[in-house]
This record gives structure tokens, sequence and C-alpha cells, in this order.
């Protein structure tokens, strides 16, 4: 059945189904793996440019009421989504709507400068490899009935470089991307996205709940933590639920409002006052699974499972480098993990111990993406070399994972011990 489950990928008796077992992975999930913290669920999957090569899911979805963790278990993806993000732009690129080395103030209808360089202009292109001079300091999302243009600050900026010239990784530039999509359509975000990116490849996933289906829905995966909240953990306490916790039943609001009783009317909502609603930095749910669609899709020059989806050029250029250690001043690089971009796409560099190779003494170039928030660590990445992609979702954590650095890399220790088990 296994086996079978691994072929027939989208079949009925598939979805949500039994799970092989690999004693390496429990180990992990346990905790029992060198001095990484247990987890609360994990998912890996291992694929070819064409078809999937192993998929294993282990631990709880939900451990309230008592759920398995499956590989079609939706789960949010974290900052996984500023690639997703990135695939919908690129194909308004391709279709003539957007220019990646244009003014974006052109597609805002206002001018959007650093105001240390008013003279400067703001492209798309360092939009997706964060070198825009945009920071998180001042904030990055936004709730309903508040534009976008109007909650940054001077605390966004960064004052002593110009765009272009500056690496720091940063979730706005993401908002910033999205407000300019909605104005070069005149489309919500998260209904555009669908339409762009989710229905063409035939992905059950959606943005904060938007589009997704009934059965996404009600299989998706709860967030954890060991602790009271956000800011803490607990190692010996219980699982606290952070997000998603939804039991079946549809958020009652699926963006952020201004106060808990304020109401959710998205009749309102222009497309183009607040890009960063729909939580373009952040906000994809989706199944590991149909997540590997997407390392196909890179694998095979912008074909995934039959779908022509974006030209081979439009990949290529997606996997070049735009910005390397050493080229420019460096903001928020996460302590030297991040090391080289494309346009959302992160290169591993792999010629220093201790930064961002995750499994030294492998020398080859990785792209994709990483994800964390709410106790959840996700994964994306393709090894072109060895023409395979690597997906991993974990959804909680016992402790906090910066108490678990590997010697070799920046990558947590779980991490770590996930990529050796599944890219030997």
């Amino acid at each position: 059945m296994v086996a079978l489950c691994g072929v027939l990928a989208f079949a009925a008796s598939c979805a949500y189904g039994p799970r092989p077992t690999s004693t390496a992975l429990r180990d992990i999930v346990a905790g029992r793996t060198g001095e990484s913290p247990e987890l609360a669920g994990v998912v890996v999957i291992v694929t070819s440019a064409d078809r999937e090569l192993r998929a294993e899911a282990h631990g709880r979805a939900v451990i309230e009421p008592d759920r398995a963790m499956a590989v079609d278990t939706p789960v949010r993806v974290a900052s996984i989504s500023k690639l997703v993000t990135t695939l919908g732009i690129l194909r308004l690129v391709e279709a003539g709507t957007l220019d990646l080395d244009r003014d974006v103030s052109v597609y805002l209808g206002r001018q959007l400068r650093n105001p240390a360089f008013p003279l400067v202009p703001i492209t798309l292109r360092q939009l997706l490899s964060h070198q825009s001079s945009v920071v998180d300091a001042g904030g990055y999302f936004w709730p309903l009935g508040t534009r976008l243009q109007d909650g940054m600050s001077a605390a966004n900026w960064e004052a002593g470089y110009p765009p272009g010239r500056y690496f720091s990784y940063a979730n706005l530039n993401y908002g910033l991307a999205a407000e300019i999509m909605e104005m070069a359509t005149g489309e919500r975000f998260d209904r555009l996205m669908t339409r762009l990116v989710f229905a063409p490849l035939k992905l059950d996933a959606c943005f904060n709940w938007s589009g997704c289906s009934a059965a996404a829905l009600a299989n998706a995966a709860v967030l954890y933590r060991k602790g009271a909240d956000e800011t803490a953990w607990v190692p010996d306490g219980p699982w606290v639920a952070q997000v998603d916790d939804l039991r079946g039943v549809a958020p009652t609001c699926i963006v952020r409002l201004p106060t808990p009783d304020a109401a959710c009317d998205l009749v309102t909502y222009v497309p183009g006052t607040n890009g960063s609603l729909f939580s373009p930095h952040g906000g994809v749910r989706i199944s590991p699974r149909d997540l590997a669609k997407i390392a196909r899709l890179l694998l095979n020059d912008g074909t995934s499972d039959g779908t022509k989806f974006l030209q081979p050029t439009t990949v290529e250029a997606m996997l070049t480098p735009q910005w390397r250690w050493g080229e420019t001043a460096v903001g928020d690089s996460y302590d030297g993990l991040m090391r080289c971009w494309g346009l959302s796409a992160q290169c591993t560099v792999g010629d220093a111990v201790g930064q961002d190779q995750p499994l030294f003494p492998r020398r080859s170039r990785w792209w994709g993406h990483l994800g964390d928030a709410y106790g959840a660590w996700t994964g994306l990445w393709i090894d072109p070399a060895r023409g395979r992609g690597y997906v991993y979702v974990v959804t909680g954590t016992a402790d906090a994972p910066a108490k678990f650095p590997h010697k070799h890399s920046k990558f947590h220790s779980f991490e770590e011990d996930i990529l050796r088990e599944i890219a030997r």
C-alpha cells in the first residue's frame, strides 16, 4: 500500500492515508537523535524532476483530538510562502504585466522611496532578492482597514545604504510585492494567487484558508509549541496550539482585524491598499505532497507533472544569484545562514564550515527556501546536481530551536538530522 501510494499520489485511497515507517525519522520526532528536541509532527518528501521517490509522515497533526500526521496534511508553511508568491509574480512578468527592473512606483501609483535616498528607484528584482533597503523593524503586516503605506514608517528603511547596495531579509518586501500585483491586475491577492498558481498547478493550497477545499480545512495540521505562548517554551509542559487549531471549522475571519470585535468585511477591501493583508510572506496552507510539485517545477525548467507553468528562462532567472555574501552591506542575514539569494530563492554556497551548508561536506549548490513561525519549521530545497528535491515540515518543537544549532551549519540540529536522513 505504501509503494502504491507513492505512485498513485492522487488516488482517493491514498489521501490522508497509511504512513510508511522509518526508525531514523521516528527517533528524530521523539527527540532521541543527538541533542534535538521532541517534535510534534514531521513530514518528508523526496522527489526527482518527474516523480515522488519517498514520502513519510510521523507524529501528530493534531494532539487533541488525536490525529496522525500524513503526507497530504495541509500545513501553514511559513516563509516558503515567499517563493510561492514569486511564482505568481513571474507569471505576470511573462505576461508583460510586470517588469522586474521597472520602478515599482509606476505600478503603485505613488512614489516608493527610501527617505534617505529619494532619487533611487526601487524595483521588483530588489524586493524579491531582499536588496530594496526595506527592513521589518517598523512592522510588516497591518490589519483590515489600514493602508500599508500608512503603516510604514521611517523604521522600515535602512538609512545608511541605498536600494541595491544592502541585503536584509525582510517580510515587508512581500507585502509591497503583493500590493504591486493587486494594482497591476485589480484583483485581490488571495484570489489572484489561486488563478495564477494554485489552479494551474492543481494544488489544493491557499493563502490564509482563502480558496482551499473543505477536505483541506478538515485535515489541517495545528502548529504547536511546548509552553504557554509564542514567547516561551516549557520542554516538560504540554503541547500548546499556536495556529490553525480549526477542528474542521473555517476561521471566522481570514485576515487580521484591528480589534477582536471589529467587523470582518472583506467586501470593502480595495485591492492595492494593503498588500500584507493575506500574508504573502508566510500565509500559504499546503500539503507537503503538493509542495513537492513546486520542487519538481524548479527541477524541470518550469514544468510540473506535465503542466507547463513557467518558461525555462524564467526559472533560470529565478535560480540565478542576485546577491552573494561579501558583495554589499548586510543587515539581517540570520547570523550568516543567508549568504546567497536569487529571486525569492536562497542558494547555499557551502564554502565554509558552520555557515549555510546543511549537508557538510557536500559542496553542491542547493536552491530553495526555509520557513519558521509559531513553532513550525519548514524547508523546500532542490539539488540540481543530483536532480533531487527535498521537502520537510516540522509542526512543533518542544524547546526553543535556537538551543539546538549544529556545529556544521546555521541550520538547527533537527533540520540537519532530517536532511541527512532524506538526502543521503
